[in-house]
């Protein structure tokens, strides 16, 4: 079956299909209302996609597809399975594992504790709190409040040596506060409080607690109200510390993008509105995002974070700085996990189009500083032979990337040369150039670099590609002179730095400087060098030896009678070799050039030779 057959057979359902490549590789997972019409729409109208999306539609080769009762749970098994297979032309996240989680177990004695890592074994997740201090506060507020052990103990570490489930000893054992010990229906009581807390209840909670310990003095049980006061009092400093963002004490989800397109980056932020208060802020980078509209990149945010184990609550309303065409698959979730409508809805004017304001701004913010990051942490990855070259030759600015010339030539007959490029210590050979000698007749080295330099940055002037840190060109002081006086007459001298290497390693000219500089034979600078101009020269060596080799086949074929430059070229693509051609039978020329012609190709080459 073809895969358009497979394609138009497919179910009318809800469900999730799967694009596979030749390899049989999955390189995208949607989701779809009605899974014919949606993977149809991929090989119609296709004027309407952008480039990623044409370019994914010409490698499927298969497809795949998975049927779900509702829109809601094709939005869970999409989630997954991207998360499974990390699929090439789905939207990339940066890795989120080492975000901090408040966690409280699935257990009969649930225990709750601090944890990077997030398990679907029905325990709870609280956060991810954007720094380990906000975490640890709430631990702390947890442990003042309620008396609650927040210690990560281990299950293995309980001991049943008494014939009952007892917490293993922690330090808060020693000082009175470890709840190990506490009555079965006591611990259930406090843990209700202690989610309410977590769920982002503070001012109704605090309501309740001042009740309790009313009663608990109506029954001169002092010392349990004296307790109760101490929470309430935690609790309120922690409560007026929660920034108020809305007079209305309504809960909402508030999700803002910004991207970066120069940096191929964008980032999500969600504001957590509980009560009216900012109960706490999530943000995740979005990676490799050309091309995709900004209302998709939000979508994929939102519904991969309420699909994700810590979406534990789900609010009355939810806030959108970009809406998309279908939210229907998230609505359908919503309701079914939370048991009544959820508001999805983009505002325009009001106290709710500032909040989507906010969070556009602080996504704005956190992926400037993000992007601040990685350059630094780039910087601080920057090799130490880059280094110790800047150091070594006086260099103004780091050589992360050097541009190095080379000539080579057999007494003047086919001069070429050649350009290797290093980033970062690195070669990138993508960037490597290749020139043929086309101004100098003769072994004219100092001619043939003032050319090939002419042409190269002549291009990066006229193209604006990227300008090197350093050029250097093999040669010495001569060489070096002649590509200063060439980079003058193209206005490009001064834009980057530019040195001669002499014969012996150790010396390196400078414009300016009659001198050389000597580099220390210890120095990993001129370890770096030495691979430059040996790459250089291994460069334009196989570049002239090839240029040769196909001189002197082309010479050879020209002397048959009756072949002409396009026969000469078949032959050569099609047998490989000149030799290949001299051994090949007439058969095999024929099925080539055609039997007259392989005839008189065989003949010249078994007539002998008139001495």
């Amino acid at each position: 079956m073809t895969l358009q057959d497979k394609v138009d057979h497919l179910p009318f359902e809800p469900g999730v299909y799967q694009f596979k490549d030749k390899n049989d590789t999955i390189i995208y997972v949607g989701k779809a209302k009605k899974l014919r019409n949606r993977v149809r729409s991929y090989f119609q109208d296709s004027r309407n996609h952008d480039g990623r999306i044409k370019v994914m539609v010409s490698k499927i080769k298969d497809v795949e597809v998975i049927v779900t009762d509702s829109e809601g749970e094709a939005l869970i098994l999409e989630n997954n399975l991207i998360k499974k297979y990390n699929p090439r032309y789905n939207i990339m996240y940066r890795d989120d594992k080492s975000y901090p989680y408040i966690c409280v177990t699935n257990d009969e004695r649930p225990r709750v504790f601090p944890t990077r890592t997030v398990i679907k074994d029905g325990s709870q997740y609280f956060g991810p709190y954007d720094s380990v201090v906000k975490m640890k506060r709430m631990l702390e507020i947890t442990r003042k409040t309620f008396g609650l052990c927040t210690c990560a103990v281990s299950p293995k570490l309980v001991d049943r040596t008494r014939g009952m489930r007892k917490w293993h000893s922690c330090f808060n054992e020693y000082i009175d506060e470890c709840s190990g010990d506490w009555d079965h229906e006591e611990y259930q009581e406090t843990m209700k409080k202690v989610l309410r807390l977590l769920h982002g209840k503070p001012d109704q909670l605090i309501k309740d607690l001042r009740e309790e310990m009313e009663l608990a003095s109506q029954a001169l049980n002092f010392e349990y109200a004296a307790k109760i006061r101490d929470g309430i009092e935690a609790l309120r400093k922690y409560s007026e510390k929660m920034k108020i963002v809305t007079a209305e004490r309504n809960d909402r989800d508030v999700f803002g993008i910004y991207c970066n397109w120069e940096e191929d980056v964008a980032c999500g932020v969600l504001f957590k509105i509980r009560e009216g208060k900012m109960m706490g802020t999530f943000n995740k980078f979005i990676k490799g995002i050309e091309e995709i509209p900004e209302d998709k990149l939000l979508q994929s945010f939102v519904e991969d974070y309420y699909t994700s184990a810590i979406a534990n609550v789900i609010p009355d309303e939810v806030y959108f700085s970009h809406e998309w065409e279908d939210t229907e698959p998230l609505e359908v979730y919503l309701w079914e996990a939370r048991g009544k409508k959820v508001v999805l809805h983009q505002p325009k004017i009001g106290e709710k189009a500032q909040m989507v304001k906010m969070a556009i701004a602080n996504a704005r913010l956190r992926l400037s500083e993000y992007i601040l990051n990685l350059e630094k942490s780039k910087h601080e990855r920057i090799p130490h032979s880059i280094k110790a070259l800047q150091r070594d030759i006086g260099l103004q600015r780091l050589p992360r990337r050097i541009e190095c010339f080379d000539n080579s030539n057999i007494q003047g007959s086919d001069p070429v040369a050649s350009m290797v490029c290093f980033v970062d210590g690195r070669p990138r050979k993508s960037e490597y150039k290749r020139f043929n000698i086309k101004t100098v007749t003769g072994p004219d080295d100092f001619a043939s670099m003032r050319e090939v330099v002419s042409r190269r940055y002549s291009r990066v002037m006229k193209d604006k590609l990227q300008i090197p840190d350093l050029i250097i060109v093999d040669g010495g002081k001569g060489q070096l002179s002649s590509a200063v006086q060439v980079l003058k007459e193209i206005g490009f001298y001064g834009q980057c730095e530019i040195v001669g290497l002499a014969k012996r390693l150790e010396e390196v000219f400078v414009p300016g400087r009659a001198e050389p500089i000597m580099i220390p034979k210890t120095s990993s600078g001129l370890k770096l060098i030495q691979r430059l101009r040996d790459e250089a020269h291994r460069f334009a060596i196989t570049f002239h030896r090839e240029k040769r080799r196909k001189r002197t086949i082309q010479s050879e074929l020209e002397q048959i009678p009756g072949i002409g430059p396009a026969t000469r070229e078949k032959l050569i693509k099609e047998l490989g070799s000149a030799k290949r051609v001299r051994e090949a039978s007439v058969d095999e020329l024929a099925s080539v050039v055609g039997p007259k012609t392989a005839q008189s190709i065989r003949e010249f080459y078994d007539t002998p030779a008139v001495e």
